[in-house]
Formats: C-alpha cells, sequence, structure tokens
C-alpha cells in the first residue's frame, strides 16, 4: 500500500467528503451525486481516484455498483497514523539546538 498515494487521493476535500459518507454505510455513486450536489460524471471521476489508490472497492449490484472502503485500507492507514502520532510523542521539544548531522562542527559549538 501507498500511503502518500492514498493521502493525496483524500487531500481533495470532495473525496474526503465521498470516503467519510462510504464509512457511514455503501453508496452508489447517483446517491452520492444526490448527497454532494454534483455530477455522476465527477462522482466517478472521484471514485476512479479513490479506487486507484487502493482506498474504495465496488459491489456490483445490477446496473449499479455500490462502493464501500476497503477495509485493509482503513487499517494501513490507522496504523500509519497511530505509528506518526507515537513518533510525534517522543519528540524532545525542550531542544534549543538543532542536532542536523549536517550541521558543519564549527558551528556546534
Amino acid at each position: 500500500m501507498d500511503l502518500a498515494c492514498m493521502l493525496k487521493a483524500l487531500g481533495e476535500p470532495m473525496r474526503l467528503k465521498i470516503y467519510q459518507a462510504l464509512l457511514e454505510r455503501k453508496h452508489c455513486v447517483r446517491s452520492l451525486s444526490k448527497k454532494f450536489g454534483i455530477s455522476e460524471s465527477a462522482i466517478s471521476q472521484h471514485m476512479k481516484v479513490m479506487k486507484d489508490a487502493g482506498l474504495v472497492y465496488g459491489e456490483k449490484y445490477g446496473y449499479h455498483t455500490h462502493y464501500l472502503p476497503l477495509q485493509d485500507a482503513v487499517d494501513y492507514l490507522t496504523e500509519q497514523l497511530e505509528r506518526m502520532r507515537t513518533a510525534s510523542l517522543t519528540v524532545d521539544r525542550n531542544m534549543t539546538v538543532c542536532q542536523c548531522e549536517y550541521r558543519k562542527e564549527d558551528e556546534q559549538a
């Protein structure tokens, strides 16, 4: 799974809203179009981006496809964000001098 690709897909505000709606229940393109007041073709394009990013999948019901979030993707995003949270909690925020390995020896003194 590609975290950057997933976050880029969700970084577009309308896609994030769509994804949040899918976390509540499955939707078809028509349902999402009516919910958000945008065209079905725009919804389809957003769904393609999220599908390509590995965030959602579709289940066919006759002529309609109902979309849901991929549980593996939700778990992966949750795990990665929790790792970031844990790393952030261990940062020494009281350090006054940068510990950058690129600093010259004379600057560190």
